[in-house]
Parts: C-alpha cells; structure tokens; sequence
C-alpha cells in the first residue's frame, strides 16, 4: 500500500510541474484590452503562461506577450497617447508633417475610388486610416521576428493568431511569417480597415468565424490547462424587438461578437469574462477602466485558477526568460528600401521622400520612420502598407514599402443648412497620377443663395519636397439675401445690399518648413467686383455703385496648423504669418446713391503684413484658448468709404463673421484678439465661451461726401463674444449659437447650423 501511494504520489507531482498552460483571448474591439488585466494577473499570481491564442484585439495583446512585452509595457503603450492615435488614424506627436495639407473645405463624406486607364471605378469601402497603426505594428514586432526567425513558435512563448479568408468562408491560423503582418491581419474589420494580403491572401479578422479560438489552442499545442478571457459572449439569447431599429447600424459588430461560447472550455479549464456593462467595442479612451476589469475578474477566480493550475512560475523567473529573449535582439539599423507594386520612376520618388543614400551606410530608424510619416502625410500614398524584414548576411532591416490597390479619384460631398440663408451645398472632386512627380488635380463647387464658388487647382509634387501650384476661382456673396429665419430673437439687421464677385488665377510654389510649417511663395492675378449702395435706404430703381479692382499679388506665408478639427477646435495650435505686395488698378462707376457722378480710375500700390496665432490649453471636461491677430498695412482709400470698407483687412473672431460685413471689424492696420472658453458636456458635446477685442490703429469713417476718412475715435474698441452648443456630428458640427457684435447694424443674433460654414478666402484677405 505505501508503495502505491508514493507512485501516486510521484505522478501527481510529475502532471502538477509538467502541467501545460495555454491561454486564449478573444476578440471585441476596444474590450479586448480588459486582456491586459487578465495577463497582469497571472504572472502576479505566478500562473504559468506557456501557449498563446488570440483573435483580432485579442491576437494583438497575445502578440505583444509572445514578442516578449511585459503585461506592464503592454498596460504603458495602450494608455499611451500615441496608441489612441494610432487607433484613430493620426501620426505620432512630433511627425505631424504639414506640407502636404489641403485647403479646407465643407466636405463632410468622401468616396475613395480607383480609376483605371478603361476608365472603370473600383469603390474603396474602408473607412480608417490605418497608416499610424501600421507602422507602429511593424516598429513593435521587428525585433521579435528576427530572434524567432519568423517561427511563431520560436517566440518568448508560442502563439497562433487567427484570421479569415472570406472568399474560401474559412479560417486561417497563422503560425510563422510577418508577426506583425499577422497581428494587422487579425484586426481588419470589413468595411474599416484596408485588408493586407498575407502569404498571397487577403485576411480579414478572425472574429469573422472564430471569435474564441478554443479549438485552435487544443489543436495546435494540446495543453493540459486551458484559461479562455471572453471580452465578447452572445449579447442577447432572443431577438431584441424593443432595441432592433437602434442596434441594426451596429449589424456588424454583432456579426463578430456572436461567436464566442464558454462551453468551448473544458472542465479541466477556466473561463474569464470581464464585467464590461457599460463598454462598447469604440471606447479605446476608456482603456484603464478596461484592463482593471479584466484584472479585477481574474483576482476573483484566482483560487478556480490555482486549484486547477499546481504549476507555478514565479515573476523572477519569467522576467529573467523574457530578459533573456529579448537581449537577443539585434541593432536597429536599416541599410535598404524594398518595394512592391512601384515601378523605376515611382521607386526613385519614394527614395528622394526618405532621403535614402545609394551607399551602403547604413541609416538608423529614427531616419526611416520621418521617411515613412513624410511620405504618408499625403493622403495618395496612406495606403501604403510598411512591413520591416531582417537581412541575416548583411545583418541589417530592410522597410519594405507594398502598395496596396490605388486610390486615385475621390469624390467629396459636403455643406451646411443654416437658419440664415447662408446655406450651401459643396461637391469635391480630386484626381492623382504619380509617375516620376505625384500629380493632384483638385476641383471644388459650392453653390447657395448667399454664396457660390468654383475652383480649380493642379498640384505638381516632387521628389525633393516642393510643389508648383496653379489654380484659377470664381467666387460670389451675395448679402442681399443673407435673411435669417429667428428674426424674432435676433435683433432685426439693416439690409446689406452688397454683391462681391471674385475671380483669381495664379501659381504658389510650396516648400516645407521643418516638420509642422510649410512656406508659400505666390503670384496672383486678382479681378474682383463689387456692387453696393451707399447709405440704408434702397429703391428697386436705385442704379448700384460698381467698383472694379483688377491687378496682382505677390507676396509669401509660413503656416502650421495641428487643430483637432476645421470648426470648433478644442486643442492643438495654429500660426501663421504673411507678407503681401498688392499692385491693383481702381476702376469705379458711381450709381444713383453716389455724390460722384463721373467714372474714375486709379492705380494703387500697398503692402501688408499679417501674423495670426491661435491655441488651445488643458484637458479633460474644460480646455481654454485664445485666438489673436496683428495686421499692419498702408493701403490707400478708395473711391468711397463703402468701397474701401469692405475692401479693408477684416477681423472674423465667430463662426459666421464673414456672412456679415462688420464695418467697426475692418480696418487697415488693427490689433484683435480674445480667449475662447471649451467645456466638454458629453462625449462630442460641447459649451463654447468667447470674448474677443479688435482695435483699430487707425478708425476709417465716412465723411458727408461719402470718402473714406481716418476718424478721430482714436480709443475706440470693439467687443465681440459668443455663447453656445456645439454637437460634432460625422457630417460635421451641428452648432446652436448666441453672437454679438460691437456693430450698428449686426448687434445681436442666434445661429444654428449643421455642416461646416466655410468658405475661399477673398483675394485682398
């Protein structure tokens, strides 16, 4: 009997320090981060993790433990900025390149099409920029693959990810290859992320047929001990009647989610699913909240866990085996650029891009990723696909650049609805060639009552970072019938009867300015109209005043602008300055309500000088910022004060500023400023608070022979200040606004608007 025993003895002792872990994560979007809790748990608890499986976000947190990354340096990079930047398309602080940045525009919706040389179009279905993601993939996971030689199992523990072939309706489980082109693979959502093809394949994300790969751990490593994290069980047991009109945008969330069932453990294992009530599969920014469930889940199974898993692994010892994995790594240093899909001419652009050297010196990874977020700032090549390979005889990494289908032709919609009559529909559309240069021709209508706009732009980019850029426009306002449907509570405006007409045609020459400035030198040719009446009383039969200004400009800018959004910034800075020379011929033809009665004609000569900073400060519920201007010019009178007022540098501190014509607002040379006050309601919900002051160096005033005269109101100060609900909705802000106006006639008035209010900028601006 005692000899029985002490074999029994022995064999338990045998399982218990032989027994095998394997741990599955699931995917769930943002949810799939409560695994980082899980994993931080177990090595606390000293569980043993010897096998790894995951799913979509649950393939990229197992990734990351497999690559060798602490649950502590996995907890640290996604409570990151940069990761919340990555998930949301934008490049990391500090390689914001501001070269190739468009004009804004009212664009709210944007298709990417591929247009061939038969002129057939390909609709581009995805919805995210995954350039930053990308890269930050590759960048993790480089070295990684190089001490596994690209061997999943030869990694800090072995690990399989799964993804989906959709057109073979399969599976793919992946086990040696690109590490991060496995992990980038897992995660692409249909109709989100670009796919990316992997051993010839497309893949999408292994959520798709199998979101809780239980079966994939037993098939590939048959561990002894299975612990299964599910972020994402079936949602609901019956059909939901009362909530299906709401849920069905969310159609394919639920396509993912639905495939993970717990009775896929086994007895012998442990299944862990988070308490998430009240997390979405979007709530990237509530990351901390996440991991401390999935934590706070497991400390509670923690006995279950420890009962069924004898085995112990202390931290000590696991730090010492990642310790020792990862000093295996290799110098990080590049000696070529691969290319896929590119021809000679396209390869020799994309070299100039990233300055590379034709020696073999090798250049340092700092060098290649400004490379990559240069090159990928314009928006043509964002879909260019980074992957970093290792060359064993030259013992160097190698970036190689994959350009995945083109996205040559976009077509733009976009606009605003207003309750005054400032509304506007906007359609864009925009053409790329890239050969030797990269070619982008632009056009852009916009049309309403008030105002109207065509333009047409061709950009030429080369290699060495500068453009040539001619363009040609037409734009017209017409404040006649700038009406306002809450007459009522706005106080009742004098009629402005004002038409401007403006056509310009020029070149700009674009240089970069270290990273987040850009510099413009330009020449244009300027031909504006402008028909109004002098004086507030009006007749149908009075005859306008006609004032023709045609001439030049020349003149420069350095700009930068890191805003967080067109309209309504709550963060980021923008700066800019200019200087102008202005050489303008004056051709005016009095109407009825002129004390002129002869034509006359002019010529002109001025400068002006400009310089515009706007920022914005804090975090969290309440952000503050100011906005502030300094114009300084010696432009002359014109034939009439109305004419030159209108004519004048302009101050727009509020949303609607330029569909008023703000006569103590303008001036030739001012000062202006004031801060701007940003509290965050809810998620996109904001209240706005601003107060601006303008002061003019010198006041312009009418004299009683309607001339344009420097008034004696040296101290005069104007006030403007606005109070107000901004919503930022996907077509833009949806803005519910009390303004007020240091002005005769446009004292006081509520907005409301949906859509960007956005329009070109007047030649004399």
């Amino acid at each position: 009997m005692k000899r029985i025993f002490l074999i029994f003895l022995f064999f338990v002792q045998t399982l218990a320090f032989g027994q095998r872990v394997g741990v599955v994560l699931s995917g769930g979007g943002a949810k799939g981060l409560a695994h980082v809790g899980v994993l931080k748990a177990l090595e606390e608890n000293e569980i043993p993790i010897d096998y790894i499986v995951g799913t979509s976000v649950g393939g990229i947190i197992g990734g990351c433990y497999a690559a060798g990354m602490s649950p502590a340096q996995i907890e640290e990079m996604v409570l990151s900025d940069q990761f919340l930047r990555w998930i949301n398309g934008l490049p990391e602080r500090g390689y914001n390149y501001y070269y190739h940045s468009a004009d804004e525009t009212p664009q709210f919706l944007k298709l990417n099409l591929a247009l061939d040389s038969t002129f057939n179009f390909q609709l581009n279905s995805s919805i995210a920029n995954d350039a930053s993601l990308n890269f930050a993939l590759a960048e993790k996971m480089a070295e990684a693959s190089v001490i596994s030689n690209d061997n999943f199992d030869s990694l800090f523990v072995p690990f399989r990810v799964v993804t989906a072939d959709i057109f073979t309706q399969h599976e793919v489980v992946l086990s040696s290859g690109s590490l991060s082109s496995a992990l980038r693979a897992t995660q692409t959502v249909p109709f989100f992320y670009n796919p990316i093809k992997v051993e010839g394949k497309y893949l999408f994300d292994g959520g798709v047929y199998n979101n809780f790969p239980v079966d994939v751990v037993q098939r590939e490593f048959r561990p002894d001990a299975i612990i299964g994290a599910n972020v994402s069980s079936k949602i609901f047991e019956e059909y939901p009647f009362d909530k299906d009109e709401k849920l069905i945008s969310q159609s394919l969330l639920y396509l993912l989610l639905d495939k993970s069932d717990p009775s896929e453990i086994p007895p012998t294992g442990i299944y862990i699913q988070p308490n998430l009530k009240g997390y979405t599969a979007f709530d990237f920014s509530k990351v901390q909240g996440l991991i401390d469930s999935g934590y706070a889940q497991t400390i509670r199974q923690m006995d279950e866990i420890k009962k069924k898993i004898a085995r112990r692994e202390t931290c000590d010892a696991v730090a010492e085996l990642r310790n020792t994995f990862t000093n295996r790594s290799v110098p990080f240093l590049f000696d070529e650029l691969l290319f896929s899909s590119f021809n000679t001419k396209q390869r020799g652009y994309i070299r100039a891009i990233f300055r590379s050297r034709r020696s073999n010196d090798k250049f340092y990874f700092s060098e290649i990723k400004r490379g990559f977020f240069r090159l990928v700032s314009e928006e043509y090549f964002s879909n260019v696909y980074p992957n970093i390979l290792f060359d064993k005889q030259k013992e160097a990494f190698r970036l190689k650049l994959t350009r995945r289908p083109q996205q040559n032709f976009q077509v733009g919609f976009g606009g605003v609805i207003a309750t005054r009559d400032v509304s506007n529909v906007f359609l864009g559309l925009n053409f790329y060639n890239f050969n030797r240069i990269l070619t982008h021709a632009s056009a852009g209508f916009q049309t309403g009552n008030f105002y109207k706009s065509a333009q047409l732009k061709l950009r030429m980019n080369f290699p060495y970072q500068f453009y040539l850029e001619p363009y040609m426009s037409f734009d017209s306002w017409d404040y006649l019938n700038n009406s306002d449907l809450l007459d009522e509570v706005s106080t009742p405006a004098k009629p402005t009867i004002l038409r401007r007409f403006n056509r310009k045609y020029g070149l700009r020459v674009g240089l970069p300015f270290k990273n987040s400035f850009k510099s413009i030198f330009m020449f244009e040719g300027i031909n504006t109209e402008d028909r109004y009446i002098n004086g507030d009383v009006f007749a149908s039969t009075d005859k306008l005043d006609n004032l023709k200004l045609h001439g030049y400009r020349a003149g420069m800018n350095i700009s930068s602008n890191s805003l967080n959004r067109r309209q309504y910034a709550s963060a980021g800075k923008a700066f800019g300055f200019s200087v102008d020379y202005f050489s303008i011929t004056e051709d005016f033809t009095p109407g009825s309500t002129s004390v002129k009665t002869e034509p006359v004609e002019n010529h002109h000569q001025w400068f002006k000088a400009k310089v515009a900073a706007e920022q914005y400060f804090g975090s969290g519920m309440f952000r503050f910022g100011y906005a502030g201007e300094l114009v300084v010019s010696n432009q002359p009178f014109f034939q009439n004060y109305f004419g030159t007022i209108v004519n004048a540098p302009s101050f727009f501190p509020l949303q609607d500023s330029r569909t008023l014509i703000l006569q103590n607002f303008r001036a030739f040379s001012y000062a202006a400023g004031g801060l701007r006050g940003v509290f965050t309601i809810r998620k996109k919900l904001d209240f706005r608070l601003e107060g601006y002051l303008f002061k003019a160096f010198n006041h312009i005033e009418e004299n009683i022979d309607q001339e344009a005269i420097f008034g004696e109101s040296t101290g005069l100060v104007s006030f403007a200040g606005t109070a107000g609900f901004v919503f930022h909705s996907p077509i833009g802000p949806v803005s519910l606004s009390a303004n007020y106006y240091d002005d005769a006639e446009n004292t006081f008035g509520v907005l409301l608007h949906v859509g960007f209010l956005l329009f070109n900028r007047h030649s004399f601006e």
